[in-house]
């Protein structure tokens, strides 16, 4: 019988997530803190009284120029997206295809080679340097050498937490021809973003989301910010109605009240480092540098997946990532509450 999809979907391994029993969940890299149930009510208010029979607006131009203004660019360069891996998978889409290829750093987070793959793109891993830095000359190499029709730079990187710094950035896209996406998923755990460079560079795209800092990951909201002129075509191919009124609502409310909640950005901070200098103490393990909201910690006595099991009995999840290249002695460790980071502590002391 003749095959009904393509050769590359069949082949690709399933992303997916096993959930267990939990009382402690630090393995998706979530905000530990919950919105203000004030801020949910003026969401679900202002939901009550929208037209649910209605589509949202065909261009909800309120929203993209608060998130524009948010964001620090400009709106006729802002996308609005179902999560930023939405507006990831439109721009794979609209680059990416058979006989072309994108280069990406190894370390990193799955999805982009999944979708990438999916497409019957050429994938180039450049394995990161020792302490998981980002191999800069390695990934301008491959992206040379293959011409490259987009290079995906995660920072600070999913799942090392890795910073890459300005001036590499720029050496990246200077020294390439394609599509430059900077993921910052993570940036508000780090100095800043890199935004700046979107008025030099029309080949960078830059993404950004409301499921980590923000502390709205059920809400499914994300952006990408890009040229105007490159907006524009992404446009053309981005799927109409793409945003529903309950996360459009949602967001606004969430960008017009962000001083008062972003507070808890600085707690997180504090607690990652805190959290650095505890599992540092611990023998049996050694935590690397991190510039987001978790931490990636080497095990040099029990498996990966032993320490998980046996948090896991606990009601402790954190996230196993021994399968991914060059991790097989690894764990990643989501921020969670001081009392959450207290609980793990405790049971790692007692497994290790």
């Amino acid at each position: 019988m003749k095959p009904l999809l393509r050769p590359e979907i069949l082949d690709l391994a399933e992303y997916h997530l096993v959930q267990y029993p939990h009382t402690i969940k630090l393995n998706q890299n979530e905000n530990p803190y919950e919105l203000p149930m004030d801020i949910k009510r003026e969401i679900l208010e202002r939901l009550a009284s929208a037209h649910w029979s209605r589509y949202p607006s065909f261009i909800p131009q309120e929203q993209i120029d608060l998130v524009a203004r948010y964001a620090g660019w400009v709106p006729e360069g802002t996308l609005l997206g179902n999560g930023s891996n939405d507006l990831l998978q439109l721009l794979f889409m609209a680059v990416l295809e058979r006989g072309k290829s994108v280069v990406i750093s190894q370390p990193t987070f799955t999805l982009y080679k999944l979708l990438a793959r999916g497409l019957g793109a050429d994938v180039r891993e450049v394995p990161m340097l020792k302490g998981f830095e980002f191999d800069v000359r390695g990934i301008i190499d491959a992206a040379r050498q293959s011409d490259a029709a987009m290079v995906v730079l995660c920072s600070p990187n999913n799942p090392t937490g890795t910073l890459l710094g300005e001036a590499d950035v720029v050496s990246v896209i200077e020294s390439t021809t394609g599509v430059v996406v900077l993921d910052e998923a993570y940036v508000h755990f780090a100095p800043g973003s890199l935004r700046h460079l979107l008025a030099t560079y029309d080949r960078l795209v830059i993404l950004q989301t409301f499921s980590k800092a923000m502390g709205a990951a059920g809400l499914r909201f994300g952006y990408a910010l890009a040229a105007p002129s490159f907006a524009r075509q992404l446009n053309k191919l981005k799927l109409p109605y793409n945003v529903n009124i309950f996360t459009l609502l949602g967001a606004e409310v969430l960008i017009r009240r962000w001083e008062m909640i972003k507070g808890w950005i600085a707690v997180i901070v504090q607690e990652r480092e805190r959290m650095r200098e505890a599992l540092s103490g611990m023998k049996g393990l050694m935590p690397y540098r991190s510039s987001a909201n978790f931490h990636l910690v080497e095990l040099t006595g029990n498996t990966p997946g032993d320490v998980f099991r046996r948090l896991a009995d606990r009601g402790i999840l954190v996230r196993d990532v021994s399968s991914y290249p060059q991790l097989s002695r690894c764990l990643r460790i989501t921020i969670g509450t001081p009392e959450e980071n207290f609980a793990l502590l405790t049971a790692l002391q007692e497994i290790l």
